[in-house]
């Protein structure tokens, strides 16, 4: 029923734009790593943005690093395409803030997912935060408190500022990304007892998805992932998912009452598998799949060279494991 009703929903804005006269040739995604990693490394927290490849007009999913991310994308040519107007007086930084990121999709409200839009917001442009219910309930509860930080949204404590509208969304039922020429889909996911949320962001009939923090299903014990995988599968199938962004926190020796509502690359490769089985298998070959939310270790050695060694030891389905760096930069295609 769910996959049901995004499926509608996302074949109805399809029309409305045809409709409209802006259908345009599908050509994949940009999707860029404003944060990269998990924890502590402040300046480098969760954050990806994503745009259909031929539109500049994104969205960010998670937003726990944002203007210093933005700031490393541009030093590495992430941005170099787009032309600041003559009568902007804005950097290119400060530009691709204010006028080409059209929102945020939020996840959880845990600092690390949400630290570079509250620090960055007195100097954003007005946009929505789309988030499942609870999540924006935390947000505007937590920070947006008149007391953690002004009240930049149009709800809670009063006065509102709103410079950011909560756009609540519904499990499963695709919302169009105002100003842009893509949809996004939530689906709830457990992270340690905290509601979290994967997004479907998808553009003339394809689609990245991105996770926020999870647990595996047997650890959570829940069947959200599950979930998702099967309102995905058929979109596996046809080629047409072009790529996954999904946390893993920590090696695969990490006791499972120690995940905390986290994934390592074995519950990845599992949880992989259950994905290419609901599509009928050997549907994966050169899929990219993104690892985010690597948690910085303050040790000598970084697990990024373990990770990326057990997730190429398992990696019987034949995708293409992304370790990000920030400031990376991918067209999925």
């Amino acid at each position: 029923m769910v996959r049901a009703r995004a499926i509608a929903a996302a074949a109805t804005v399809a029309a409305t734009m045809a409709v409209a006269g802006v259908t345009r040739a599908a050509d994949g995604f940009d999707v860029v790593a404003l944060g990269a990693l998990g924890g502590i490394q402040d300046g480098n927290l969760s954050a990806f943005l994503i745009r259909p490849h031929n539109d500049d007009n994104a969205v960010t999913c998670d937003a726990g690093a944002l203007v210093n991310g933005l700031r490393v994308a541009e030093e590495k040519g992430a941005f170099a395409h787009i032309t600041v107007p003559a009568d902007v007086p804005l950097s290119r930084v400060g530009y691709v803030l204010t006028h080409k990121i059209k929102g945020y999709l939020v996840s959880h409200a845990h600092l690390d997912h949400v630290a570079g839009l509250i620090i960055a917001s007195p100097d954003d442009s007005k946009k929505p935060i789309y988030a499942l219910p609870s999540v924006g309930t935390a947000l505007v509860d937590t920070y947006f408190n008149w007391r953690a930080w002004p009240n930049f949204t149009d709800r809670g404590k009063e006065p509102h500022l709103k410079k950011f509208t909560i756009a609540d969304l519904a499990p499963g039922v695709a919302m169009p990304v105002k100003d842009t020429r893509m949809t996004v889909t939530a689906f709830p996911l457990s992270h340690g007892g905290v509601e979290s949320t994967a997004f479907l962001v998808e553009s003339d009939g394809e689609g990245v998805l991105c996770f926020g923090d999870t647990g595996p299903d047997s650890v959570e014990k829940t069947t959200r992932m599950r979930d998702i995988w099967s309102a995905v599968a058929d979109k596996v199938k046809q080629r047409r998912l072009k790529a996954i962004v999904i946390e893993a926190s920590y090696t695969s020796d990490r006791p499972d009452n120690l995940l905390f509502g986290h994934l390592t690359p074995k519950w990845i490769l599992m949880s992989l598998r259950e994905l290419d089985g609901l599509a009928g298998g050997n549907a994966l070959k050169d899929l990219p799949v993104i690892i985010s939310h690597i948690k910085y270790a303050l040790t000598p050695e970084q697990p990024q060279a373990k990770m990326l060694a057990e997730l190429q030891a398992g990696n019987d389905v034949g995708v293409r494991f992304i370790l990000p760096q920030q400031g990376e930069r991918w067209h999925f295609r």
